[in-house]
């Protein structure tokens, strides 16, 4: 037997879910509209890999860069290369279960279930960060090779880390301040993801 539904609120719904739907169909064929929220993110495996991965890959990237045919190494190779130790990771961390202190009453574990598509896709991003967005090294670092090798002036750590960070995360600034235009609307794709969907599904 089924429930009384407003019309009004029926309409809003079907509007909502044909605003999801994209209108191209190489999307609709690849990324999927639904989420399962019971998957575990936020684990022990994700920071650890992510972090890992970024930082691997920003020092292989700016050591290479120096040389005259400079070898790229982009989030891709992460990509492939997490799966198999996401995976490892679930069967050998333990399961048990604790509290963190400041957390209230809130379990937590290293293991809180199998190795998901969530955890691998922060993985990735945490690596396309440190492959400065599959471009190599971080291209501020170029401003500050520049200030040493031909000006000869001297740079602190602190300046250059500065200079280095704020232009890298500008990036990520302007794309979470657009994300209504150009992350969340169906008609907006960027043909680059979809094999890494392809991927990752």
């Amino acid at each position: 037997m089924g429930t009384y539904q407003p019309e009004s609120l029926s309409r809003a719904t079907n509007s909502d879910n044909e605003e999801d739907v994209s209108p191209i169909e190489q999307v609709r064929l690849t990324v999927t509209n639904t989420d399962d929220p019971t998957l575990p993110v936020w684990t022990f495996r994700m920071w650890f890999l992510g972090l890992f991965s970024c930082c691997l890959l920003s020092f292989l990237n700016q050591f290479f860069s120096y040389r005259t045919e400079p070898l790229v190494i982009t989030q891709i190779t992460i990509q492939v290369a997490t799966l198999p130790i996401g995976h490892f990771l679930a069967t050998v961390l333990p399961t048990t279960k604790f509290r963190v202190p400041g957390f209230g009453s809130r379990l937590f574990s290293l293991n809180p279930g199998p190795f998901n598509m969530k955890e691998h896709v922060l993985i990735s991003i945490f690596a396309n960060a440190g492959s400065a967005f599959g471009n190599g090294s971080a291209y501020a670092v170029g401003i500050v090779t520049i200030i040493k090798a031909f000006y000869h002036r001297n740079i602190s750590f602190l300046a250059g880390w500065l200079l280095i960070i704020t232009t890298q995360v500008l990036g990520y600034g302007w794309a979470g301040l657009l994300r209504k235009y150009v992350v969340e609307p169906a008609h907006m794709w960027w043909p680059g993801t979809l094999v890494q969907v392809s991927l990752f599904r």
